[in-house]
């Protein structure tokens, strides 16, 4: 079972549907098995800023934060088996309006940049390394 939970401020248009077939996609091609949980969050700036003040004591808005619920290395190692069995990666939040600006700068739809975010922010979880690709 791959859990999906996702809380959308109601004035932003997000595809559920395609937001988890990006996770199922990512998890098989990373070869993630077994039952996942990952919580995503897509929120204003406000929002965004006030997170971003309380857990990272930086202050202004940032297109996505990401919080594992494990600790990991750059492997992927530090995982636990809960006793569930389901394996909770963390939460994932993406600021909309930062999406929307980025997904203009760079001449993309924005239901790409919000799949590119998803999945940076998936490999975050997962203590992967990416370089470059946000800012």
């Amino acid at each position: 079972m791959r859990n999906l939970l996702i809380f959308v401020e109601s004035r932003f248009p997000i595809d559920r549907a395609r937001l988890k077939k990006t996770l199922n996609t990512f998890l098989d091609t990373s070869g993630i098995k077994g039952d996942v949980e990952v919580s995503v969050a897509v929120v204003g700036d406000r929002k965004m800023r006030n997170i971003n003040e309380k857990f990272h004591k930086e202050s202004g808005t940032t297109t996505i934060l990401s919080f594992a619920q494990a600790e990991t290395t750059s492997h992927g190692a530090g995982f636990v088996e809960p006793p569930d069995g389901i394996l909770r990666l963390g939460d994932i939040i993406i600021s909309y309006p930062q999406a929307v600006e980025r997904a203009a700068e760079e001449n993309m739809l924005v239901d790409d940049k919000v799949d590119e975010l998803l999945i940076h922010g998936l490999n975050n979880l997962l203590g992967k390394e990416e370089s470059g690709l946000l800012s």
